[in-house]
Parts: C-alpha cells; structure tokens; sequence
C-alpha cells in the first residue's frame, strides 16, 4: 500500500532536474497578523502558531486542489528537494501539483498531530519540521502514506513565504 502510494507522491511535483529562480512577478503571498512593534521579533509562541496556522491555510488550498493559492505560498525563488523525485523550481513544482491533482482528485494532505516542530531563522523567518500524510483511493480502498518535511519560511515584513522544501523519507 505504502510503496504503491509512495511512488505516485514520489513525483508528482518533482519531474526535472535542475532549480532556475523565476523572475515573474507574482500577487502578494500570506500574510501574519501585523506585528505589536516592527522591529520585535516574534515569540517562540507566536512564531508557533503563525507557522501551524500558515500551514493549515496552504495545506486547505492543497486540499481544495486550488494550483493558483496553494503557490502563492511559495516564494519564486523555491528550491523544492525530495529525495525520489530530485530538485525543482517554482514553475516545475507548480506544474507537478496540476498533473497530482489531475491524476488523483481526490488526494488529500492532513498534518500528523504532535510532529509539528517550528524554529526561529535569525533575521529571516522560520523552519517548519513535521510528518504530513497523504490519501487518496486507489482501486477502490483508501491508500495512504506518510513523509516527512522541512520547509523554510522567508518573512519579508507581515508576508511569509517557502523558500525552501526538504521532503523526505518516502
């Protein structure tokens, strides 16, 4: 079951080989609520819950299979790792979750309760660490399987965006 789920995630957003930064300019991505004073950062808590709730939001669009809002969570500049499917860009990863969600429509992602970790990037935003599992119906049962992840948020101001995917353990 897993094998059979693992290799249709595998590469679903992952078909080349090789990372290019976009130069398209895009809407503006998430955002957090304003911060009490600009220049404080936020706490330990605080950056907890902004991350779980960026997550619960991009993952909603993932969800809704809606390409357009789940990429306005990344920045144009990603670099999106996984360990069967290699590197992609923006535009390649944005492609590969059309082509998931055409294949597999009713493919959903839920985050493993209690996996969530966030950590602090000095003067940059966050690292989000945490096991997500996929499900989908393949020949008529449910299929799912788990991974594990890393993603870097970049904060510029009150918008926060993935710089960075590590996704792995497949």
């Amino acid at each position: 079951m897993r094998s059979a789920f693992a290799t249709f995630l595998l590469l679903f957003a992952l078909s080349a080989t090789t990372a290019h930064g976009q130069s398209t300019p895009r809407h503006t991505g998430p955002t957090s609520p304003p911060p009490a004073a600009a220049s404080k950062p936020l706490t330990k808590e605080e950056l907890y819950q902004t991350v779980a709730r960026l997550d619960t939001e991009m993952f909603a669009a993932f969800n809704a299979h809606d390409v357009n809002k789940l990429m306005s969570y990344f920045a144009d500049n990603l670099e999106f790792y996984h360990d069967k499917g290699g590197l992609s860009n923006f535009t390649q990863t944005k492609e590969g979750f059309t082509r998931l969600f055409a294949q597999s429509p009713d493919i959903t992602r839920t985050l493993v309760t209690g996996t969530l970790e966030v950590y602090p990037v000095k003067e940059y935003g966050a690292m989000h660490i945490a096991t997500q599992r996929f499900c989908h119906q393949e020949n008529g049962r449910q299929d799912c399987g788990n991974s594990k992840f890393v993603m870097v948020w970049q904060q510029q101001a009150d918008t926060w965006r993935i710089t960075r995917v590590v996704s792995y353990d497949h």
